[in-house]
């Protein structure tokens, strides 16, 4: 018995004193492994009388289970402490500065487009979009622009069929609006979307541009008020102190027409080379919806009237950036994009 205590007693010194896994290992071999002295204490059972022989296989048995429970409890104590060590060597220091992913932003045309229909809510218009691909009747006919009409030459259109096309600006919007409205009144809409043509692409010419279109009808709706309209709206783009002036022109879905300058921003209509001089710079077309537009989609010219504007998209956003090339909007060049992070 005395030999039993004195191998429990030394095992287990040297299982706590054990540093290492493999070490552990080596231990279990040395006193649990068939030339083992535990091994070696069930041979000498042999040698003993009956009655002591169960006693001695009980106590060597219990010896056997005991060293095999410490070997077993230190093994995961060691693995729990080796895990720890190669956390810590292997853990990241958060405190360092991460890499900061790159984050896109929105195009400049946009930005302006946001600013436009911001502006326009806030107006109580309505934001309306249509189809790239419309009817020639809603693109034209209905714009007062019958087929064989000298204005069609104007605008160079890209035709699917003798029917369709893809849509030279964004009236053929205001087209639907007005006969699905009628005779319901007031409406305000600004149509904005992309708008086709073919043109040869140069720094100030593209086949395919950006419009916002706007739309008013109601009763007795004046150019001045069309005035008081785009005057709040080259302040709110071009700064408080801008003016507006209105020269006659031309458009077959507006009469009387005017083409619509805004003083310089740059110069303050001193005269720069922005405005070539002048002191102002052309913005957009505009004037008073024919009565022929209103008679076809179904209202009385006599009762009602209204005005109609069209900005291009593009037009504003160099205007605003200083940007000198209508063709930088369609590059997809990131080191141009990337300047625009908001509008201002």
């Amino acid at each position: 018995m005395k030999t039993i205590e004195e191998l429990l007693q030394e095992a287990t010194q040297k299982i706590q004193d054990v540093k290492d896994s493999s070490s552990l290992n080596d231990l279990r071999v040395l006193y649990l492994g068939k030339k083992g002295p535990v091994q070696e204490l069930m041979k000498g059972m042999k040698d003993l009388s009956k009655e002591e022989k169960p006693i001695f296989g009980q106590k060597v048995n219990q010896l056997k289970q005991d060293l095999s429970k410490m070997i077993e409890e230190k093994k995961e104590q060691l693995a729990a402490l080796e895990m720890q060590k190669k956390i810590e060597s292997e853990k990241i220091d958060i405190t360092l500065p991460g890499r900061k992913p790159e984050l896109g932003n929105a195009h400049p045309l946009n930005l302006v487009r946001q600013e436009l229909e911001d502006l326009f809510i806030g107006l109580g218009y309505q934001v309306i979009e249509g189809d790239d691909i419309v009817d020639d009747e809603y693109c034209f006919e209905r714009a007062n622009i019958p087929k064989d009409h000298p204005a069609r030459d104007m605008q160079d259109s890209l035709y699917i069929d003798p029917n369709r096309l893809l849509r030279t600006h964004t009236t053929a919007i205001q087209m639907v609006v007005l006969e699905e409205s009628a005779p319901n009144l007031p409406i305000k809409v600004v149509c904005p979307g992309k708008v086709y043509r073919r043109d040869d692409d140069d720094a100030t010419h593209s086949h395919q541009f950006m419009q916002m279109e706007g739309l008013v009808i109601g009763e007795k709706v004046t150019l001045a008020d069309l005035k008081g309209t785009l005057e709040f709206m080259a302040r709110k783009l071009f700064g408080q102190d801008r003016q507006i002036r209105f020269r006659p022109s031309y458009f077959p879905f507006t009469e009387p027409s005017v083409e619509v300058d805004v003083s310089c921003h740059i110069c303050n209509g001193k005269g720069c080379p922005t405005c070539k001089g002048t002191g102002w710079i052309e913005i957009l077309g505009a004037g008073e919806v024919h009565p022929n537009v209103l008679k076809m989609a179904g209202y009385d010219p006599e009762k009602c009237s209204g005005f109609a504007f069209g900005v291009g998209v593009e037009r504003v956003a160099m205007l605003k950036y200083g940007i000198d090339d209508i063709r930088h909007f369609y590059t997809n060049d990131k080191r141009f994009n990337s300047t625009f992070k908001r509008y201002e």
